[in-house]
């Protein structure tokens, strides 16, 4: 007799689904010949130098051991002065500052250190991967807010209020949003903050990965701004997304002491602390590589706008992005399914993007495409885009 697996796992991992962005990568990977894979979301610039100077210096000098749990205290300063600088907030760097391996490790600890089973966290829609299955892993209930492309997938605030309810424990934002490219104002979080001041009990967990990718006027805007909210918003950060840092595994949470010290209590347990190297490498980005985000951000604002003119001249509708690396066009009028239109592109062009409902059911119809990457190759992909569009059409 077989041994059986199946009850030995756990119900919440079972009924997670494999990520649809893997099995995309996976299959442009698996295929022969020349692929352009607009699907991962991950920079193709290389980390600037002084920052990977910083890192291999730190192995030189001998860095290669256990860093106190919470990280260094000179990367905690400089993610505060950081903080400080672009969004005008101030975090103490010895309480209020842990840094974690990527902001992925961020979504999962407060998922682990707030919810009690049964609890219910509200999840807006398209969001990254990550925020629903992290809250089934520990045992929530995630609640949708479905964003629309008609109010730019802004988070509108009757839309929240909608949601709550007395089981609410946490909503987790993400702005600028994978997959849609959205951005919120300060304006808008204003609206948003009047809803949760009417409701004293909510935490706000704020994935801002993209901060820096801000099209509009590159500063970040968040929720962490306003004092109102100082005591129950948790920011997830990192250097990922806009210092080309994808490799290095180091991200932050920032936020009041009584919110972090759990996450840090379990931080101790499972991880221990951020690999030291990539924390020095922190101290170097935060502090001297502004004048680098500057130069990603507008390359990827002129590819942005050939990825848009791209998928107008392909016959396309598209939400403007102004913010991330994301274009989210919709595909219906091809009366394909998400990954019907996912797959074939891959097979018949060999165009990797990623179907919308990967993102959540409302992407259904929609599909995300990457404009992380060379100008060479998203021209070639929108040209190959056109061309699919139409030999659709045709039948």
């Amino acid at each position: 007799m077989s041994f059986n697996y199946e009850d030995k796992i756990s119900k919440a991992v079972q009924q997670v689904p494999p990520s649809a962005i893997r099995k995309f990568f996976d299959l442009a990977n698996e295929m022969k010949g020349h692929v352009i894979s607009l699907s991962i979301g991950e920079p193709d610039f290389v980390t600037p130098w002084s920052v990977r100077e910083a890192a291999i210096n730190s192995i030189v000098d001998g860095y290669t051991h256990y860093s106190p749990n919470s990280g260094y205290v000179d990367s905690r300063i400089a993610i505060s002065e950081y903080l400080k600088r672009r969004y005008g907030v101030a975090y103490d760097p010895a309480h209020e500052i842990l840094i974690t391996v990527g902001g992925s490790e961020g979504l999962d600890l407060a998922a682990r250190a707030l919810i009690n089973p049964g609890d219910e966290v509200i999840v807006v829609e398209p969001c990254f991967v990550a925020y629903k299955a992290t809250v089934e892993f520990a045992h929530g209930v995630p609640v949708v807010v479905e964003t629309k492309p008609e109010n730019d997938y802004r988070l509108m605030p009757e839309e929240l209020e909608a949601a709550i309810t007395d089981k609410t424990k946490y909503i987790i934002v993400g702005y600028p949003n994978n997959p849609t490219g959205a951005v919120m104002t300060l304006e808008d979080w204003a609206r948003i903050k009047d809803v949760l001041l009417r409701h004293p009990d909510i935490i706000v967990l704020s994935d801002e990965l993209y901060c820096e990718l801000n099209y509009l006027d590159g500063k970040p805007s968040s929720l962490t701004q306003f004092s109102e909210l100082r005591e129950r918003v948790i920011m997830v950060n990192g250097f990922s997304k806009s210092y080309a840092m994808t490799g290095f595994r180091v991200g932050y949470i920032a936020g009041p002491t009584e919110l972090v010290a759990p996450m840090i209590k379990i931080h101790q347990y499972c991880i221990m602390c951020a690999p030291s190297m990539a924390q020095f490498s922190v101290i170097e980005a935060a502090m001297n590589a502004d004048d680098e985000v500057v130069k990603m951000r507008t390359e990827y604002n002129h590819r942005r706008r050939v990825v848009i003119q791209g998928l107008k001249d392909a016959g396309l509708d598209c939400f403007v992005p102004y913010g991330a690396f994301y274009a989210f066009p919709c595909i219906k009028s091809t009366g394909l399914t998400s990954e019907e239109f996912c797959e074939r592109f891959l097979l018949e062009k060999h165009v990797a993007i990623v179907p919308g409902n990967a993102f959540g059911k409302c992407g259904e119809g929609f599909v995300r495409i990457s404009y992380a990457a060379s100008m060479e190759d998203l021209k070639e992909a929108m040209k190959l885009l056109k061309e699919f569009v139409e030999d659709l059409k045709k039948g």
